[in-house]
């Protein structure tokens, strides 16, 4: 099975919790069925991603969530990026990026996905009308777990990357709600709540 194939049976068989989820997952669908380049960030003006939300110690009380100041995004927000022609699986894709920004190589990844993002990404792309680039991340997010004694790895020219509260109130600006709803969604399959 390859890449697309793959990102086309884990999002036919994922179980939306929600409407909203639901059509994002359609759409994601309906990219893949119209682009069979649709993985890859030369497909434009939209194509898949794949993010991880890397978790420690989240059996305990005092779980923690990494995250990174992207610099182009100006935010923070979960690891994660382009799928390159190496990735076997979508939960691949995002398990190399988390260990590619975050310096961590002892890393699980959950392949069920968390939930799904479709977000404008205004620095992807090649300029759409000649005057600005433009497109969509169709951003399929994992959860990762890392050891309670793991520690970041990160060059000093890579965004910076810091642990926080596993808590969707704690998140620092600036971010977005699509991080705090993606904490949240962790939260509740960690606590195995609905």
């Amino acid at each position: 099975m390859n890449l697309h194939a793959d990102a086309r049976s884990v999002l036919s068989t994922w179980a939306a919790p929600d409407e909203t989820q639901e059509a994002l997952r359609r759409a994601f669908i309906d990219l893949l069925d119209a682009q069979p380049d649709g993985m890859f960030r030369h497909c434009q003006p939209d194509h898949l991603t794949g993010s991880a939300l890397i978790v420690r110690d989240p059996e305990g009380e005092d779980g923690e969530v990494l995250l990174v100041r992207h610099a182009k995004a100006g935010k923070w927000l979960q690891t994660g990026g382009h799928c390159e022609p190496t990735d076997l699986t979508l939960a691949q894709a995002a398990l190399r990026e988390a260990r590619e920004e975050s310096g961590i190589e002892a890393l699980t990844v959950d392949p069920v996905p968390l939930q799904l993002s479709r977000h404008a990404v205004p620095f992807c792309g090649p300029p759409s009308d000649g005057t600005a680039q433009g497109g969509h991340h169709f951003d399929v997010q994992f959860l990762v777990h890392a050891a309670a004694d793991v520690e970041i790895r990160t060059g000093a020219d890579e965004d910076e990357a810091r642990w926080f509260p596993l808590d969707p109130g704690a998140v620092p600006e600036p971010t977005d709600q699509d991080v705090r709803n993606l904490i949240a969604a962790a939260t509740r399959r960690l606590r195995g709540t609905p």
